[in-house]
């Protein structure tokens, strides 16, 4: 079991990563939120399946008082009515501000949880359990939101966890889309921060089937280490912090364009990934290698070009939404080398220009 520190100006909480560590979780629940008078699980329909029983066995063992709220499966959870739902289960069960929240799930239950959390009587502490290689990125820095039809994450707030006790063994029956969509960010986390870590990957991984438990637990560590030093200096996202983004901007334009669970969260981001790269070479006269990137995510089975039926136009509407454009000025996370990432700003005439250039010529 390894056991790490996240420093924010919020609170410094730690991580727990280890293969089956659930049954710690009342311990060092109790030793970060003294004496709680309720605990809230919200978790999904599919691992409430797989693991609810468990958790709530382990937490009643420590005569703590434990509800479910048990909300559907998939990234349409992240919503207005769900996040109703979940906040109506708390006030009938009678949730005070000495209770806690436990987001049991992926990255879709850890920002709907986290979200609930943060609004409920103003804000109770939570902690998230991921159970998804995705969540090793949203589970840590404290970003939680629903989503709007106009716009991903466009509700939200600042909300740090009291501590993320993140057990492997979830992992273990995860499917493939789930892994890739996980390895997105791993790959991300690499290119804004270090190259070797990024060739090492493309050096060592070719395909996503048969990937170890020390490889999964390896990608979850360097991920958490890359994230924890950006929001220990940014916490609100007021600078460096937005270098996260890399392949957000355009990933999430295809996912409130297609609708929401049409396209995984990472397969979105890795498409976005290569036109940033693309974009970053064209910019900045540099090689990253893009076709060899290409090949690689194709190889393991990323979406290399957007489908032909979006518009470019409407994509372009969906980035103008995007949380990081300022006064119509798209703002893009490009690279001026591998773990060298900027930020560079482009009028919506220049940008359909890069964009429809990369889907005619870069993607082919």
């Amino acid at each position: 079991m390894e056991q790490m520190m996240i420093q924010t100006k919020s609170r410094p909480y730690p991580v727990f990563l280890g293969d089956g560590i659930i049954d710690n979780v009342g311990e060092w629940l109790l030793s970060v939120c003294n004496n709680p008078s309720k605990i809230l699980i919200i978790t999904d329909q599919t691992i409430k399946d797989l693991y609810g029983g468990k958790l709530e066995s382990v937490l009643k063992a420590f005569d703590l008082d434990v509800l479910t709220c048990v909300v559907p499966s998939g990234e349409q959870s992240k919503s207005f009515e769900t996040y109703y739902k979940c906040l109506t289960f708390a006030l009938e069960n009678n949730l005070d501000r000495e209770s806690v929240i436990i987001a049991f799930g992926g990255g879709v239950v850890g920002d709907l949880a986290g979200f609930v959390a943060a609004t409920f009587m103003r804000g109770i502490p939570f902690i998230q359990v991921p159970t998804t290689l995705l969540a090793h990125d949203s589970a840590v820095g404290g970003k939680v939101a629903i989503n709007h039809p106009l716009g991903k994450n466009m509700i939200g707030a600042f909300h740090q966890p009291h501590a993320i006790i993140y057990d492997t063994q979830f992992l273990k029956t995860l499917p493939l889309l789930e892994i890739r969509s996980g390895f997105a960010e791993v790959v991300k986390h690499g290119f804004i921060n270090d190259r070797s870590f990024v060739e090492n990957l493309m050096k060592t991984i070719h395909s996503l089937n048969h990937v170890t438990s020390e490889q999964l637990q390896w990608f979850i560590r360097k991920g958490i280490e890359v994230k924890a030093e950006i929001v220990a200096e940014d916490e609100r996202e007021t600078g460096k912090r937005a270098f996260l983004n890399f392949g957000h901007t355009l990933g999430h334009a295809l996912e409130a364009e297609l609708g929401y669970g049409k396209i995984s969260h990472g397969d979105a981001v890795a498409c976005g990934m290569l036109f940033a790269l693309w974009l970053s070479e064209k910019i900045f006269r540099k090689d990253f290698q893009y076709k060899s990137t290409k090949n690689w995510f194709n190889e393991i089975g990323f979406p290399v070009k957007i489908d032909e039926n979006i518009q470019t136009e409407s994509l372009l509407e969906r980035m103008k939404k995007d949380k990081k454009t300022v006064h119509s000025q798209i703002r893009f996370v490009l690279l001026e080398d591998i773990g060298n990432p900027v930020l560079k700003t482009f009028d919506t005439h220049t940008l359909y220009s890069f964009l429809n250039e990369w889907r005619t010529e870069g993607c082919v």
